[in-house]
């Protein structure tokens, strides 16, 4: 795996803990600027809208600059938001912050993805977007921790200094060791925009939303849960995290391996497992043990589904950054709706399950949404097994059955079951020597 890649997940680190990180610093910030716990925790929100809306309308705008040079612009762009941000003396100026690491972070978790796509072989892109991915989880488990530890020791201030540093020093990582990607010769704002006219990608681009925001709608209310229902005492509640951020790195680790070869069983049964995990979770919460079994399974099967569902999203379109940019928006969809969906059920009385139930609801829609794609996927190896079955190009592929035909041709235990692919400018296209 090139070390490049590693770079650009240390870049997602970076991203991802200033996005979640404020839940370690509400408290503080609260203190900071006379404001209320609940409007210091729009803070979260502003970040996630702003990687929905903005992140596609900048990476738009850097189509046609150099996929390393947008890079090292978008981390410098990151880097000076961080520092507005440590430095703001109002609340509205941290808002203002928060929006600008937000567009920087949405524009390049795309294009970072595209340049993954582009240094390793495509029989490699699910194991190189899970160490991408990766960054994601280790900002769960290390980034959000410390961060609220640098806080109690050294104020909230530092904690945005000492992650602007480390993105600046990955930046300089950047321009070191990732390698320049050749542009397409061709770069039109129409190409690019044309693979979303794929009716399946934006399935896929919906089923990504709804199971991610069935993890977050859980996930986001863990510590009442813990505390409320299963008993758990206030100083467990860390080590559960724990527990549940520990699961997602073994987790992603092992889908990183499995994802190019298995892609579509591992998110049938990956959605699955999550939909009875849930299940199980709201019936059993009053078990301690149980619990712990829960929230570690649900670590494991989880989030590190997320490299496999990019992937995904390359193999029904392309590797460009825009489609890819977009993937990122859809996610964030589901990291404020299903915490929403959850918040407003406790609202209105449902209690402290609820968010478990509505999480699952969720994640079973995804699953539905992936019967089409998984009987397509049978009836092409049942086809396999009858017989040799000619190749069909991908015109008449799209005409007929996409997912079906692309299982025939390629026929890698259904993970290729997906493969309508739009055109793409740069697919394909090989670093530089």
């Amino acid at each position: 795996m090139p070390y490049a890649i590693v770079i650009l997940g240390i870049g997602v680190f970076c991203l991802n803990t200033t996005e979640i990180m404020v839940a370690g610093l509400l408290p503080s910030l609260s203190s900071e600027f006379d404001v209320s716990v609940s409007t210091v925790g729009y803070l979260i929100s502003v970040y996630a809208m702003g990687m929905v809306v903005g992140g596609p309308v900048l990476t738009v705008a850097l189509l046609r600059v150099p996929r390393k040079k947008a890079l090292l612009w978008l981390l410098a762009t990151f880097v000076a938001g961080q520092v507005l941000g440590a430095a703001a003396q109002d609340f509205w100026v941290l808002v203002a912050a928060r929006v600008i690491t937000a567009l920087a972070a949405s524009a390049f978790f795309g294009i970072a993805v595209a340049v993954c796509a582009q240094l390793v072989d495509k029989d490699q892109r699910g194991r190189a977007l899970s160490v991408l991915f990766g960054g994601l989880m280790v900002a769960q488990v290390v980034g959000l921790p410390a961060a609220t530890l640098i806080d109690q020791h050294f104020g909230w201030r530092a904690s945005f200094w000492a992650v602007g540093a480390l993105a600046a020093l990955n930046a300089l990582a950047v321009w070191r060791r990732v390698p320049t990607t050749p542009m397409p010769e061709r770069i039109r704002l129409r190409g690019e925009i044309s693979a979303f006219r794929n009716a399946r990608l934006w399935g896929v681009y919906g089923t990504n939303a709804l199971v991610i925001g069935a993890i977050m709608a859980a996930n986001s209310y863990f510590s009442p849960i813990f505390t409320e229902i299963s008993g758990f005492g206030s100083g467990a509640v860390p080590w559960l995290f724990a527990v549940f951020g520990a699961g997602t790195i073994v987790g992603n680790v092992v889908t990183g391996r499995l994802a190019d070869r298995y892609m579509l069983p591992l998110l049938v049964y990956g959605f699955a497992v999550v939909t009875l995990v849930l299940v199980v979770f709201a019936l059993v919460a009053h078990h301690r043990a149980l619990t712990v079994a829960a929230v570690a399974v649900l670590g494991l099967t989880g989030l590190p589904l997320s490299p496999v569902m990019g992937a995904r999203v390359i193999r029904v379109s392309n590797d460009g950054p825009l489609v890819n940019t977009v993937n990122a928006s859809a996610i964030n969809v589901g990291v404020v709706v299903g915490p929403w969906a959850g918040g407003l059920a406790i609202s209105l009385g449902l209690g402290l399950r609820s968010p478990l139930w509505i999480g699952a609801a969720m994640a079973a829609t995804g699953l539905l949404a992936m019967v089409p794609t998984a009987l397509a996927a049978r009836r092409a190896r049942s086809a396999r097994r009858g017989g040799p079955v000619p190749p069909i190009g991908p015109e008449r592929a799209g005409a007929e059955d996409a997912g079906a035909a692309a299982a025939r041709t390629e026929g890698t235990g259904g993970a290729a079951a997906e493969d309508h692919r739009a055109p793409s400018q740069g697919d394909g296209a090989r670093m530089q020597p």
